[in-house]
């Protein structure tokens, strides 16, 4: 795994100095490599966002077990916080990692300001007021775990973009196995209640970020990649924001939970394998990596959502006693099951994309369904998929008409943008 993903790593960073395109037709053979390519990938990089989601769902099974305030407060509190925070050259690779830093954090102060007033906000919207003043007092304990994914975010982009895996499913490992304990005690003996579960993800993921700082500047394998923190990572604060705006607008249009680990790994392992051959100038190498992402994340989705719907009895459970609780999840499942199965074969995702299908098709849906037909959250849940259909139909068309050799081209034409140091 590790000859693979070296080589692949070295393809997309030594660039050819002539301008061909090397081709390569779409066959079995080809997208037999291809899929090996992707797994090796793909393999590690699951079981890191999976590593990454558990610390949240972990601190919210705690929760759910205090009562049904808390994991309300505490569930809405850590979506909201989701959506409104959460094949280059070797040394370019470094200052846009500082770049993405300082701009990230920079980021974090307005949005705090946003999450300190959440309470009132949920209450202006027509939320609860008991859960709004709960989720209001738990999110702002969540503020330090806003700086924490402002370094963490950038630092885990550098290493993927290396292909550099096992450094991160290590750090997230350990980072996970700690943050059991240190929730359990937070949680239920410091008399926190789910404020403590704030805290212990606040922990968790600064522990994470020191990990992987630390390996960043003291390993070899980080070597070439590795830069002194200079006034070079000014220059690029505004590319970031262009490409990081749409971005933001994407992840806010759509769903985020763990099931979702799973494709997410498979994307980001797609998302470099292809960045990769584009960076090299294999556009048509690039488009069999979409079809390699593409087959992984359909069978993928068949296996969670067919696991998903055969325990729906019991998965309640793991989140709360309360019996009207575990009833709701089983009612819901089916639906959920839909939501990852279209998820699976999603694949890239556009902000414009997102704007006209989810707030020109799923959003009304949704409210029809949900307020004045009365089926409330199943109503709301169907409408989200309405969109994601409608999202899946749009995504495929673009992917199905990309220009992959237009692509390669303007990767390269980025790339050598400024002149190499």
């Amino acid at each position: 795994m590790g000859e693979i993903t070296e080589k692949s790593m070295e393809e997309s960073l030594l660039l050819k100095e002539k301008s061909e395109v090397k081709k390569e037709s779409v066959t079995w053979s080809a997208l037999t490599q291809e899929l090996k390519r992707v797994g090796c990938i793909a393999g590690p990089m699951v079981a890191v966002s999976l590593t990454q989601n558990l610390m949240q769902v972990i601190s919210l099974m705690m929760v759910g077990h205090l009562g049904e305030l808390s994991l309300s407060s505490t569930a809405i509190s850590i979506s909201l916080a989701g959506v409104t925070g959460f094949s280059l050259l070797y040394r370019k690779l470094g200052i846009q990692t500082h770049t993405a830093i300082f701009s990230l954090t920079l980021v974090c102060f307005p949005v705090s300001l946003l999450w300190i007033y959440m309470g009132k906000l949920l209450s202006l919207i027509g939320q609860d007021p008991l859960i709004s003043y709960e989720a209001g007092k738990f999110i702002v304990w969540l503020i330090p775990t806003l700086f924490a994914s402002a370094a963490l975010q950038p630092l885990i982009r550098f290493f993927q973009t290396q292909s550099l895996i096992m450094p991160m499913l290590g750090c997230a490992c350990v980072s996970l196995c700690l943050h059991v304990p240190i929730s359990w005690v937070l949680i239920f003996k410091s008399g926190l209640d789910n404020l403590g579960a704030a805290v212990a993800l606040g922990i968790s993921n600064w522990l994470n970020v020191i990990l992987l700082g630390l390996y960043m500047n003291y390993s070899s394998a980080c070597e070439k990649t590795r830069v002194p923190v200079s006034m070079e990572l000014f220059h690029g604060i505004r590319e970031f924001f262009r490409f990081a705006i749409p971005s933001a607008i994407m992840i806010c249009l759509t769903t985020i939970s763990t099931l979702y680990a799973v494709p997410y790994g498979l994307g980001a392992a797609v998302s470099t394998r292809v960045s990769n051959e584009l960076g090299a100038g294999n556009p048509q190498a690039a488009r069999i990596a979409v079809f390699a992402g593409f087959s992984f994340g359909v069978t993928e989705a068949c296996i969670l959502s067919t696991t998903l719907f055969v325990g729906r009895h019991v998965f309640g459970y793991s989140f709360s006693n309360v019996k009207e609780v575990v009833d709701y999840v089983t009612a819901m499942a089916p639906l959920i099951c839909l939501s990852i199965t279209v998820d699976g074969v999603k694949g890239h995702i556009g902000a414009n994309v997102n704007l006209g299908a989810y707030y020109l098709c799923g959003i009304p849906t949704a409210a029809l369904l949900g307020f004045w037909m009365q089926l409330r959250g199943r109503g709301l849940w169907i409408g989200i998929q309405t969109g994601a259909i409608v999202q899946v139909v749009l995504l495929s068309i673009i992917t199905s008409c990309t220009n992959w050799e237009k692509q390669a081209s303007r990767a390269r034409e980025r790339l050598f943008a400024e002149p190499r140091n």
